[in-house]
């Protein structure tokens, strides 16, 4: 079976093509089959050192717009958790009395985070009253809180915000979810002289949300807000 001859290049198309030269040279894939007729027509014991140099260029710029299109993700995630984080804070100055305050924890600002549980942990010198069922406010003895922070390790991590996996210490502090707590975020609350110390423990149910390799700025932003509205509500 005889193989067609290959259809000549019309004036017209040749003309359109040394106008604008730009169409072939933005067109990736004919540049790839030029310069490949162009190393099979050499043959291969000859080098083109051009069309190395252009696969070379070629790889370079996927690596670029890799790069690029990974700083624009970033930046549209930071984005994305600052507007996040604003409209939490915005959300914790809506209640009117401390009552609303603590039940607004639950109804609006867990969902806005979208974490599974929201859990204000406040320590207490005094008798420990019964704890409410899924309540987001727990009153705990002293220790508490410190106990959670290191999450069951001899040696205590601080008193920096920690973003983990689960512990067994801290399960029975998120209470009952929709679904299994597996990583969470512990901020602790820094309440003044004279006061017991306070934490704010977030539980998800994805493992990955919480991790120690993650930034913690924008959370640090909102435990900061939490306690300058929390100390308002305790001088009341």
């Amino acid at each position: 079976m005889s193989q067609e001859p290959a259809a000549e290049l019309t004036e017209e198309i040749r003309a359109r093509l040394l106008a604008r030269p730009e169409l072939i040279l933005s067109d990736r894939d004919l540049m790839r089959a030029l310069i490949g007729a162009r190393e099979a027509e050499v043959g291969e014991n000859v080098i083109d050192i051009r069309g190395r140099a252009m696969q070379a260029l070629e790889s370079r710029l996927d690596r670029l717009e890799a790069a690029h299109e990974s700083v624009i993700s970033a930046a549209y995630d930071n984005q994305s958790g600052m507007n996040t984080i604003h409209r939490a804070v915005l959300s914790l100055l809506e209640p009117m009395d401390f009552e609303e305050f603590l039940e607004n924890l639950d109804i609006a600002v867990a969902p806005i985070l979208r974490v599974e549980t929201l859990r204000l942990v406040m320590e207490s010198g005094g008798a420990i009253p019964e704890p409410e069922d899924g309540g987001p406010l727990v009153i705990a003895p002293a220790g508490t809180v410190a106990g959670l922070i290191s999450g069951g390790r001899r040696m205590p991590r601080g008193d920096d915000i920690v973003l983990r996996r689960a512990v067994p210490e801290t399960l029975p502090f998120h209470g009952e979810a929709r679904a299994p707590i597996r990583s969470e975020a512990l901020l602790p609350i820094d309440l003044g002289p004279g006061r017991f110390p306070a934490l704010l423990l977030m539980g998800s149910a994805d493992i990955g949300r919480f991790n120690p390799a993650q930034g913690t700025d924008l959370l640090r932003f909102f435990g900061q807000a939490f306690r300058l509205v929390l100390i308002s509500w305790l001088r009341k």
